[in-house]
């Protein structure tokens, strides 16, 4: 048990931060509802417990793969979050009264934010350092790494869950003009990320 809170720790210190995919969580949560804010932010959760599997269970062959694909990674995860950046800035506020309840639409908002997560391979190298400090010679064993796995995978998800929650509580007073001007805000601090990955891939 001890070795799954501080797995679950990790995890919602890694969600936690607010960056591009927090940013997504809380736009699509207050234009769309809590259902697809928590399906994005599963899609991070997702994301971290498939890179802590690698490093958890010592996947060499496979962490190295990753890792020599760092570059076109990076470039893909610009590129995404270009194009996610774009698309804020032309959406309009007139579904954001109503919660989306059609799973696909949830479910391309899982993978959207699961892609986006994935496109940052360097996160394995943090796991495999993170597993080896707190499990020590244990991580080796198959049920600790397993453990550790899905400390962070509930970790993780429980922030977001709190995230779409918290921001669902508030939703209901953000009138068009308030949410038009999230989505231009949310647009404009998407494409600053894009610009400063693809800016540091260039130098």
């Amino acid at each position: 048990m001890a070795l799954f809170m501080k797995a679950a720790l990790i995890g919602l210190s890694i969600a936690a931060p607010v960056g591009p995919v927090g940013l997504l969580c809380i736009q699509r949560t207050i234009a769309h509802g809590p259902r697809i804010g928590f399906a994005s932010g599963l899609g991070a959760a997702t994301a971290d417990a498939t890179y802590g599997a690698i490093g958890a269970f010592g996947l060499a062959t496979v962490t190295n793969y990753f890792v020599a694909l760092t570059t076109p990674l990076a470039v893909f995860g610009a590129l995404f979050l270009l194009w996610m950046g774009i698309k804020l800035l032309r959406a309009t506020p007139s579904a954001s009264a109503a919660n989306v309840t059609n799973g696909a639409f949830a479910g391309k908002a899982f993978i959207s934010v699961f892609l986006l997560t994935l496109a940052n391979p360097m996160t394995i190298l943090s796991f495999i350092a993170v597993f080896a400090a707190i499990a020590g010679p244990a991580a080796s064993a198959p049920a600790a790494a397993a453990l550790m796995v899905l400390g962070v995978f509930c970790g993780s998800a429980f922030w977001w869950l709190l995230l779409a929650c918290g921001v669902a509580a508030v939703r209901h007073k953000i009138g068009p003009g308030v949410m038009t001007l999230v989505n231009r805000i949310g647009g404009c601090i998407l494409l600053a990320f894009a610009g400063w990955q693809l800016m540091r891939i260039a130098g």
